[in-house]
């Protein structure tokens, strides 16, 4: 068994809301076989804790719309380790440091890579901003 369409739909909205906020290496790992507790876990990264909560608020304003909340949030007044839980979905956004340290897809690197369709606008969006630091 799979993730549901409405869980892929929900880490979509997610992952694009935290493209948005430039966040890094966005990935859905499909955890439904492994887990009861959940469908996916998305995984991204920034590399300050500014930036940190800067995606974090993103993703909790973009899911607010559908009136969606967070039945848990962890981590939040550190900005290194955000843990958002939808039910169906786990956000996990990182610290760059903390997810190299920590490695969840090394962790659960059995489980599918779902396609969130971010297209090459979250790589162009992150060059983008890249080039007008320099």
């Amino acid at each position: 068994m799979s993730a549901h369409e409405q869980s892929i739909t929900l880490a979509r909205h997610a992952a694009r809301a935290a493209a948005d906020k430039l966040a890094e290496d966005i990935v859905a790992l499909d955890v439904s076989e492994r887990l009861a507790l959940t469908d996916i876990f998305l995984i991204a990264s920034a590399p300050t804790e500014r930036q940190v909560n800067a995606i974090v608020d993103g993703i909790e304003e973009e899911l607010l719309k559908q009136d969606l909340r967070p039945v848990r949030r962890e981590g939040r007044s550190e900005g290194r380790w955000v843990l958002l839980d939808y039910a169906d979905i786990v956000i996990h956004v990182q610290h760059a440091e903390d997810r190299v340290f920590y490695a969840l897809e090394r962790l659960w690197k059995d489980c599918p890579v779902v396609d969130l369709e971010l297209g090459d606008d979250a790589s162009a969006k992150a060059v983008s901003a890249e080039d007008s630091e320099r």
